[in-house]
């Protein structure tokens, strides 16, 4: 395993529409998602796309128990997702502070969809359907997102809601 680095927004591959998993279970496969899972974990993440890491793959990756960069969240179960597809299940979105790895040091208000059902597969090829909402729901999008070369402060409306987390959250 090993922590890879995470490109910065600015980058360009960040900005590129992901190519579809085709294959699944492979020694390869398994090596990229153990190196997410580090890299997420050593930064401190909530999740983690694959072009993030300067791999152009329809690969996300999430979750946590506690979060020390969102200490107020509820646990989002740690899933891997590949070739995900996320379909709203009501127009109601909800104004919601997001940070990114590629974006560090900096928040912002994003408007999300409350409710909405992911759907994609594991590693192994097994189907994954879950109906979420509140925060979990808040991170799928977030990290499929990334999929498709949009970072979260393409997002904002109000550019008087987004700074320097240290100014915006004092300690």
């Amino acid at each position: 395993m090993a922590i890879k680095e995470i490109l910065k927004m600015g980058d360009p591959r960040l900005l590129k529409k992901a190519d579809p998993v085709e294959k699944f279970n492979t020694p390869e496969l398994d090596q990229t998602i153990k190196d997410m899972i580090e890299t997420m974990e050593a930064n401190d993440g909530a999740g983690l796309a694959a072009p993030q890491i300067g791999l152009n793959l329809q690969l996300v990756i999430f979750g946590f128990k506690k979060n020390d960069r969102y200490p107020n969240a509820e646990s989002v179960p740690f899933t891997i997702l590949i070739n995900p597809t996320i379909t709203p299940l009501e127009n109601e979105r909800e104004d919601g502070w997001e940070g990114c790895l590629s974006v560090p040091g900096l928040r912002g208000v994003v408007p999300r969809y409350k409710k909405i059902i992911y759907q994609g597969f594991d590693q192994y090829g097994k189907s994954i359907k879950r109906e979420v909402d509140g925060f979990h729901a808040r991170v799928v999008q977030h990290e499929c997102d990334h999929l498709l070369g949009i970072l979260y402060p393409m997002r904002i409306e109000d550019f008087s809601l987004f700074g320097f987390h240290e100014v915006i959250f004092p300690e």
